[in-house]
């Protein structure tokens, strides 16, 4: 049987990547906020740590921190893309995903220009956005350090809840 402490844990955890989501949601819905395709890619790894913390809540206690273990991964994962994505606000580099590149439209007719341009502009992803007025932390410089601070909590967890059986 699993140590309910860890259970606890898992579900915690899985609990504030939900809100993460959530937060940039309520941000897109509600303060008019549009996510670059960096933004987007950086919300993946908290909806595959709240899938595996409620995963790992229902396994047996050995699979369970198997699957905490994933999750510091994967958290550390998602930092490490808001740290790409960190540089690129601040042009330390370009970005790597394509969709973040202005389209070359160069040698084509205006009517081929007119039938690339998406539907809705999107923003591009060297430009912060930030979540409060006067607080020097883009979005993304908050996902980095949020996930950071998850990975950070969980694996210090794990690594005080350790068995010492010979």
């Amino acid at each position: 049987m699993m140590v309910p402490r860890l259970r606890l844990a898992l579900l915690l955890v899985a609990l504030a990547a939900g809100v993460a989501v959530a937060t940039v949601l309520a941000a897109e819905t509600w303060g008019g906020v549009v996510p670059c395709a960096l933004c987007l890619v950086e919300r993946w790894p908290y909806r595959i740590t709240v899938v595996l913390g409620i995963a790992g809540a229902v396994l047996p206690r050995h699979l369970a921190r198997l699957t905490a273990g994933l999750m510091v991964l994967v958290l550390l994962a998602g930092a490490g893309i808001g740290f790409v994505h960190v540089g690129v606000e601040h042009k330390y580099w370009p970005s790597p995903l394509p969709q973040c590149a202005a389209p070359n439209l160069a040698g084509l007719s205006i009517a081929d220009r007119l039938a690339r341009m998406p539907d809705k502009p999107a923003k591009p992803c060297d430009e912060p956005t930030y979540l409060i007025n006067g607080l020097p932390l883009s979005f993304a410089a908050m996902n980095m350090l949020y996930g950071f601070a998850l990975a950070a909590a969980l694996s210090t967890f794990l690594w005080q809840t350790r068995r010492t059986a010979p």
